[in-house]
């Protein structure tokens, strides 16, 4: 599988752990030394299923052949990049028939749900109808709304075959630590992001496209 804009390689190392092959693509200079720094400290037979990949999400056809992998992820990629069209194509053509990709967006139509939450009454506001939103970093990125993204799936012929909410309750809130509390977080999270209504206000969304 591939991993498109890995970041820290979190994801792709629990993937490769739990026996997948994964190459993961980051442009991030920190994000690359971070990641290599992870993947050298595991054992030999993990270290052998991840290859890092130096470079963009909108230029994998540079780097694979179209139809390369069975499954591809961009978990947050969307939201830093100018064209997501053009970046969604890329990742549609490293799909092989049969294939799954897994996007990770941020909920434009739940933007003024945190700053609500935090009684921030002039960001909620301001939240309805937008687009963007500041990240932690304090920079501008993008945010997706469901119909946009599930038209655009359609159109690189990989359509929306499932989508989730992610963080319907805890965007607002302090993660417990590893225990009871966040077991029990984690269910409420998995349900809601599930069923209607609860999945339409989280804050971010999973979208599954599917190519035949």
């Amino acid at each position: 599988m591939l991993d498109v804009g890995m970041g820290r390689g979190t994801q792709a190392l629990r993937l490769a752990r739990g026996g997948h092959e994964v190459t993961g693509v980051e442009r991030d200079p920190d994000h690359l030394a971070a990641v290599r720094a992870a993947v050298a400290a595991e054992p030999e037979g993990i270290r052998s299923r991840m290859r890092v990949v130096e470079g963009d999400g909108r230029d994998t056809g540079v780097h694979f052949r179209p139809g390369s992998f069975d499954v591809v992820l961009c978990h947050g990629g969307l939201m830093h990049v100018e064209e997501p069209d053009a970046l969604l194509a890329g990742l549609g053509r490293m799909l092989a028939p049969g294939g799954l990709l897994s996007l990770v967006v941020r909920n434009a139509d739940a933007l003024a749900m945190r700053p609500g939450l935090r009684a921030d009454w002039g960001g909620a506001l301001a939240a309805f109808g937008a687009d963007t939103y500041r990240d932690e970093s304090g920079a501008e990125v993008r945010a997706h709304r469901l119909d946009a993204v599930g038209q655009a799936l359609a159109g690189i012929a990989a359509p929306l075959v499932a989508w989730y909410g992610v963080r319907v309750f805890s965007e607002a809130t302090e993660i417990p630590e590893a225990g009871p509390e966040l077991d029990a977080l984690l269910a409420a999270e998995a349900r809601a992001g599930r069923v209607e209504p609860y999945r339409r206000v989280a804050s971010m969304l999973h979208l599954c496209g599917g190519r035949d």
